[in-house]
């Protein structure tokens, strides 16, 4: 089943905007984690969530991933 691009980036958007709400409640409104691991998870899922929205922000607009080797045109 092949997923559709505009879902991917949107799926990916509302993931990011997810955990970057959950840090946000964290770092700007003084939620307290129980443990100070907890704040590395929180950092590392944002981290990962964003980099997943920009790969497919530049799949939607047809930008070549920082992975891929641009084509050369003969």
């Amino acid at each position: 089943m092949k997923v559709d691009v505009k879902d991917e980036y949107r799926d990916a958007y509302s993931d990011w905007q997810d955990q970057l709400q959950q840090l946000h409640r964290v770092l700007l409104d003084g939620e307290r984690p129980d443990r100070p691991d907890k704040l590395k998870g929180l950092l590392n899922r944002e981290v990962r969530a964003k980099q997943r929205y920009d790969e497919a922000r530049r799949k939607l607009l047809g930008i070549p991933s920082d992975e891929e080797e641009p084509a050369l045109a003969d």
